[in-house]
């Protein structure tokens, strides 16, 4: 990433689009300190283009939740995405110090930082389901191993031991989390069409419907 005194929004696209199409040759160049404000600036600046996909996404919606939701992430993107940074470089760098990196936080920091120029790219792909969280692990995978040889000067094998065993792991913890989502908007859903269906009932078949509703519910909790 290359350290500016003043931000650039040129600089942040041509990183980004260099990060995106030559990993292993961005990583070479990297520079691997020169404080902070720069990357946090890239991570910032990346989420917020993810967040305005989220939003122009969402406008696509079914329902008023949805659209708030994405116009939302405009704002909470970047902010999460900061905290997220903040803390998996410090997971990154616990790892590579026990695989043997002389390379210190901020250089950790600054690979992760790098790595969320993919989040515009993922947050496109997030349309089509699972397509977006796949991708995005698969992807982070590789160029994290690419980091591991080209900044940390590790073994590209066991880089790819490492890195491979915890890219499966996530990818199967957030495949899952995405199905659980998307489970839990489909009741959501159903709950709410069938709560203004039954609005249009007299008051005492209404009551017995949602009796039948909530004893249904009931037994399914048991039965779980």
């Amino acid at each position: 990433m290359t350290d500016q005194n003043k931000f650039d929004i040129h600089s942040v696209i041509n990183n980004a689009k260099a990060i995106i199409t030559t990993p292993a040759t961005y990583f070479q160049t990297m520079p691997k300190s020169g404080g902070f404000a720069n990357p946090v600036i890239f991570v910032a600046v990346m989420a917020a283009a993810a967040g305005v996909i989220a939003a122009v996404l969402s406008l696509f919606g079914s329902s008023a939740g949805m659209i708030g939701a994405g116009l939302s992430a405009i704002i909470l993107m970047p902010i999460f995405a900061l905290i997220g940074t903040f803390i998996g470089a410090g997971i990154l760098f616990v790892i590579w110090k026990l695989m043997g990196s002389p390379e210190n936080y901020e250089t950790a920091f600054r690979c992760l930082a790098s790595m969320t120029a993919i989040y515009p790219v993922v947050a496109l792909l997030s349309i089509i389901p699972y397509i977006g969280t796949i991708v995005g692990v698969v992807w982070a995978t590789y160029l994290v191993i690419e980091a591991s040889v080209a900044v940390h000067g590790r073994d590209r094998k066991t880089s790819q031991i490492v890195f491979g065993i915890i890219g499966v792991l996530l990818l199967i913890s957030n495949v899952s989390s995405e199905y659980a989502a998307r489970k839990a908007v489909d009741h959501l859903e159903d709950m709410g069409s069938m709560m203004e269906e039954y609005s249009r009932l007299p008051p005492d078949e209404m009551g017995k419907k949602m009796g039948e509703f909530l004893k249904g519910m009931e037994e399914g909790m048991k039965e779980q």
